[in-house]
């Protein structure tokens, strides 16, 4: 908890949020989060800012969603992105990631969800529903574009290993399915991250996928 506070102390959250319902409902939920230093505005607005560390944005349109998460990362290259969307179906998801957005929440999330949500990418790793994260990943290695070629850093063992932890199995489970032990599995899954830089699966997942498409001017890990 002390190392929580301690962080959120030097938190500072944008907010772009075009209902104004909602963006009434936004600053109170991110207002009562303990240490965020608050900054509502326009796109200008938080690309004029002097620091951020994170932004949810919630607009209307899905195309302008994806735009403002490109502008952002481009102006600002190291801030965290949140997406709020009535829009909450795979499809939606899959392009916001990969547009570089680091949560995604819909409409009807709580206050609580949504604090944890910020907690959590605050922190560095990705909050977003495990399905398309999972069908993200699965596309790559379908469609043959997320090998050892496009991903050199990930042998061709490794990156079985990882078809299979994004599908949600347990290491018991993949270890079953390659015919391998369950401690070789763990030393796969902690290669991996050690390789990415990364602290969890779901984070693992999401850099394989992003580096399979192609991190575009603004993009980042």
């Amino acid at each position: 908890m002390d190392a929580k506070r301690i962080y959120a102390q030097q938190l500072k959250v944008g907010l772009f949020a075009v209902e104004p319902i909602r963006r009434t409902g936004l600053r109170i939920t991110l207002e009562e989060i303990h240490g965020v230093s608050l900054i509502e505005a326009d796109l200008d607005g938080l690309l004029a800012a002097d620091v951020l560390d994170l932004a949810v944005i919630s607009l209307m349109v899905p195309a302008e969603t994806l735009t403002t998460i490109e502008r952002l990362r481009a102006g600002i290259p190291a801030i965290r992105i949140i997406v709020m969307s009535e829009e909450g179906d795979d499809e939606s998801v899959i392009a916001a990631i990969s547009a570089g957005a680091k949560g995604y929440l819909q409409d009807t999330a709580t206050p609580e969800e949504v604090g944890r949500a910020v907690e959590v990418v605050a922190s560095g790793s990705i909050w977003a529903p495990r399905r398309p994260l999972s069908m993200l990943v699965d596309r790559m290695v379908d469609g043959g574009t997320l090998s050892a070629r496009s991903a050199p850093q990930f042998t061709h063992r490794e990156l079985e290993v990882l078809q299979l932890l994004v599908s949600a199995r347990s290491n018991r489970e993949i270890a079953e399915a390659l015919g391998i032990e369950v401690r070789t599995v763990k030393s796969y899954v902690g290669r991996m991250m050690r390789k990415v830089g990364v602290g969890n699966r779901i984070a693992l997942s999401i850099h394989a996928a992003k580096h399979a498409l192609g991190d575009g001017p603004g993009h980042g890990n």
